[in-house]
């Protein structure tokens, strides 16, 4: 594997990091701006709107700059969004601040695969995209839970300050390594993306993308708050989050090989099934810290796990009903994957307020089974259709 790799593998960690240390950092952001955790919830929010936004929108209208111009564009802009945070004198400039990243992110992880692609062989192709996304897998287990100790010990700016001097050195590394004469095609039009849109099979999938990472993320959204009300300290928030990418890391593996073996469908509906029962056991488990520790091991294993098998499926479906536009197809599931965090930020922030933490469990369990009947209704469709249960694309896949 070529050493520009590791310029998007840092990419690739950098913008993981600063997508989720806020939520362990919500308690102390929402201290020190004077603010409502549901209002500092919205910062979640925020961010998942700038990456739905820039994954379609932004790609589409930068399709004709070549990669590596635009790559070292999207790294000095999220380096700016992050160093701007870092500054934000008040909650909006930090709102702006996050949506500002969000896009970088959103057009980072669209051209990312064709970059990685164009940098190896055609037989090597997937796992040059596996090794790009590893970054994000690292980011999860050691990027977040170190940013929300610099978060509570130095300050959360301080987090932020961080982050931007790891967007500098991708920036750097990439202007070094990532060669100026990679090959791509123009993105799909804003047209012919609306396209995909009009396919009933993809609007479905792409629905119960957003409702099971909606309901997982109502109370992930605040889980460090509900941690610190169940008598964790602030630094041991940051050991949880730990346990947690661990785990995810892990069960996006199980994901993937489940997915492989059993077909998309019948892994999905294992996973939205054990995730929703997990989110129900949280309700009672959070105020015992051993106990809630353990749950949010298995939270993890199964919070991320659906990735692989959706993003198959989706592809799957594209192949079948938008053979011209199957990498719009999977780019508009990253969009529905940051749509449904949008809203249950949005949504737990409601509940926060009218009902308190500790029913963003119970209520994301109720949304995640949702995701489930969605599920079951597409594999129902796909019996009728005469599609076998375990038929997969060959394409590379990205994961986020």
């Amino acid at each position: 594997m070529p050493i520009a790799l590791l310029a998007l593998t840092i990419s690739a960690f950098a913008i993981g990091t600063t997508e989720f240390v806020i939520v362990g950092l919500l308690p102390t952001v929402a201290a020190d701006l004077q603010i409502g955790l549901p209002s500092a919830g919205l910062l979640v929010s925020l961010y998942a709107l700038g990456v739905a936004i820039g994954a379609p929108v932004l790609t589409a209208l930068t399709g004709k700059l070549p990669r590596k111009t635009l790559l070292l564009g999207l790294m000095a802009l999220f380096t700016l969004g992050n160093l701007l945070a870092w500054q934000a004198p008040g909650y909006n400039s930090l709102a702006a601040a996050r949506i500002l990243t969000g896009l970088a992110h959103g057009v980072f992880f669209s051209i990312g695969s064709t970059i990685a692609t164009g940098l190896v062989a055609k037989d090597k192709a997937a796992s040059a995209i596996a090794l790009m996304f590893t970054g994000l897998t690292v980011a999860l287990v050691t990027g977040v839970p170190l940013g929300t100790f610099i978060g509570q010990h130095f300050g959360w700016r301080e987090t932020f300050l961080a982050v931007s001097v790891l967007g500098a050195i991708a920036f750097v590394v990439s202007l070094l390594f990532i060669p100026n004469n990679i090959k791509h095609q123009a993105p799909a039009s804003l047209a012919q993306q609306f396209k995909v849109l009009t396919q009933p099979r993809l609007l479905l999938v792409y629905a119960t993308t957003a409702v099971g990472y909606g309901g997982s993320f109502i109370p992930f959204t605040f889980l460090a708050p509900i941690l610190m009300q169940s008598g964790f300290s602030a630094g041991a928030v940051g050991w949880v989050m730990l346990v947690y990418g661990v785990s995810v890391a892990a069960g996006n593996i199980w994901g993937g090989k489940l997915a492989d073996r059993k077909g998309p469908i019948a892994a999905l509906k294992l996973i939205f099934a054990l995730l929703a029962a997990v989110l129900l056991v949280f309700n009672f488990t959070a105020p015992h810290p051993y106990l809630a520790v353990a749950t949010v091991l298995l939270w993890g294993a199964v919070a991320f796990g659906n990735v692989p098998g959706l993003q198959v499926y989706v592809v799957r479906q594209a192949e079948r009903h938008t053979p011209q536009a199957v990498d719009v197809a999977s780019g508009l599931n990253i969009a529905a994957f940051n749509l449904g965090i949008a809203f249950a930020a949005w949504a737990g922030g409601l509940v926060v307020t009218h009902l308190g933490l500790m029913h963003t469990p119970w209520i994301g369990a109720v949304v995640v089974l949702g995701a489930l009947a969605l599920t079951y209704w597409s594999g129902r469709l796909d019996q009728r259709e005469g599609l076998p249960a375990r038929a997969a694309s060959q394409r590379p896949v990205p994961i986020h």
